[in-house]
């Protein structure tokens, strides 16, 4: 009895498979028979379009390249300007503390438009990297009249943990005047540590570039 079902079962797939393959066969069938019935002159008008339409597929990714290049400045050639403070974070898409950091220095840039805040993906310019000698992630590097003021590498500085105010953040820029700070830079803003955090108090003026990447050989993460 099952094998009687089974055999209805492949029977009638197949008769799926043959009316399916039937449809396709006709409609191949009809637009050759449609190529038979033109003459070289309705060839030539139907190469001529898609011809056409071709080159402007091609256009269209063209312009599309152009636009690209033209929202990343290509095709301008100008002096890029001086800032006198700024602040370059150093990341990695994949590293979740660069993100972190993202979403603090989106906010400070809007809040201190007297400092240029810019970002620099390591994977993307490896030879700087190495050049600055970044080893850890994320890394900010302060600059102030071209010259590379301070370092701030991972979160030890803020807290030593990944739950740090913007305040700490800012208050840390503060200290190496990167930003015009209002408020006391002898103490930085309260933080709720964890359990067996440390958190290092940063003096003024402190400049960390020369030994921080004895801190670690690997990223943060």
């Amino acid at each position: 009895m099952a094998s009687q079902s089974m055999e209805v079962v492949a029977k009638a797939l197949e008769q799926q498979m043959l009316q399916s393959a039937r449809i396709v066969e006709e409609k191949l069938d009809g637009e050759l028979e449609k190529l038979e019935r033109m003459d070289e002159d309705e060839l030539e008008r139907l190469k001529e379009r898609r011809l056409e339409a071709l080159k402007k597929a091609q256009k269209q990714k063209q312009v599309a390249v152009i636009d690209e290049w033209i929202s990343k400045g290509h095709g301008e050639y100008r002096e890029i300007p001086n800032s006198k403070s700024v602040v370059c974070h150093f990341y990695r898409e994949s590293t979740f503390r660069c993100k972190i950091l993202d979403k603090h220095l989106a906010i400070l840039a809007k809040k201190h438009l007297e400092t240029k805040f810019i970002k620099l993906n390591v994977e993307k310019a490896p030879f700087l990297a190495e050049r600055l000698k970044i080893k850890v992630l994320p890394t900010l590097a302060l600059v102030k009249d071209g010259k590379t003021k301070d370092y701030i590498v991972g979160f030890t500085d803020l807290g030593n943990t990944d739950e740090f105010p913007t305040e700490m953040l800012e208050w840390r820029l503060g200290c190496s005047e990167i930003i015009n700070y209002s408020g006391n830079l002898l103490e930085p803003p309260t933080v709720r540590q964890k359990s067996g955090s440390k958190f290092t108090k940063v003096e003024k003026k402190t400049i960390r570039g020369k030994g921080y990447d004895s801190d670690s050989d690997s990223d943060e993460d």
